[in-house]
C-alpha cells in the first residue's frame, strides 16, 4: 500500500514539473492542465465535468480557461454514450504585434455521441460531438470526430499501478465557413492509479490557420 502511494506521488511530481522544464527550453511550448470527471448516476444516466487552464507557457499566461458539463445516457453497460452539455470558454488573444490580450468569452452546446471498444491490450474510442458556439455576438456550428486508442503495458500485472500508452487525433469541422478548424494529435503515456483514477502526460500538436502549436498536457480522469 505504501509503495503504491509512493509511485503514485513520484508520478504526479514528475508530470507537474515535466512541462515545467521544457517550456523554460522554449517559449513557444505551451501548458494544458486538464481534469475531466465522470459521475455515474445509476445504470443509464451519468455526469460529466470538465476543467481545463490552457496557457501559452509553462503556467501563468492564460490562453484558456474552458468549463464543461453535461448529462449522459448509455445505450448499452457504458460502451455507447448520448451526453447532451454546456460549456463556458474564456480566451486571452494576443493582438497581433502587440503584448497586450483580448478577452472573448463563448458559451457552448454539444451533443455527442461515443462508442468504446476493447481488443486484448487496445482500448478504442470514437467521439462525435456537434456544438453549437455562442462566441460574443457571432454564432458558429461545428462537428468534431475523436478517434483515441490506449495500449495497456502491463494489463495482467498484479501491481495496483498499471501503465499505459495513450493516442488520439480529432479533427474540428466548421459547419458555416470554412470547412477546416484544426487538427489535433496527442501522444502520452499514463498511469491508473486506481480503479477511478488515471493520469497521463502527454505532447499535443494544435495544426490550425496554417500553423502549429504544440502543448504539454497534464490530465487527470475521474470516476466516482
Amino acid at each position: 500500500m505504501v509503495n503504491n502511494i509512493f509511485k503514485g506521488v513520484v508520478v504526479m511530481s514528475v508530470m507537474i514539473w515535466l512541462p515545467i522544464f521544457c517550456a523554460a527550453q522554449s517559449s513557444d511550448l505551451g501548458n494544458w492542465l486538464i481534469y475531466i470527471g465522470n459521475k455515474k448516476l445509476n445504470d443509464k444516466w451519468n455526469l460529466h465535468h470538465e476543467v481545463q487552464y490552457r496557457n501559452y507557457n509553462a503556467i501563468g499566461d492564460q490562453e484558456q480557461l474552458l468549463l464543461r458539463t453535461g448529462i449522459g445516457y448509455n445505450l448499452s453497460e457504458g460502451n455507447n454514450n448520448l451526453l447532451l452539455g454546456y460549456g463556458y470558454i474564456n480566451s486571452q488573444n494576443y493582438i497581433p504585434n502587440r503584448d497586450e490580450k483580448v478577452s472573448v468569452n463563448e458559451h457552448r452546446i454539444y451533443q455527442q455521441f461515443v462508442t468504446k471498444q476493447k481488443f486484448n491490450r487496445f482500448s478504442l474510442q470514437h467521439r462525435y460531438r456537434l456544438e453549437e458556439r455562442f462566441v460574443e455576438d457571432d454564432f458558429k456550428m461545428r462537428f468534431r470526430y475523436f478517434l483515441g486508442i490506449n495500449y495497456w503495458l502491463n494489463l495482467n500485472n498484479e501491481a495496483k499501478l498499471k501503465w499505459y500508452l495513450s493516442s488520439y487525433n480529432e479533427l474540428f469541422i466548421n459547419l458555416n465557413s470554412d470547412p477546416f478548424d484544426r487538427n489535433r494529435s496527442y501522444f502520452a503515456i499514463g498511469s491508473k492509479l486506481s480503479d477511478n483514477i488515471k493520469l497521463e502526460l502527454g505532447y499535443m500538436n494544435q495544426f490550425f490557420g496554417g500553423q502549429g502549436r504544440d502543448q504539454i498536457n497534464i490530465l487527470a480522469l475521474v470516476n466516482f
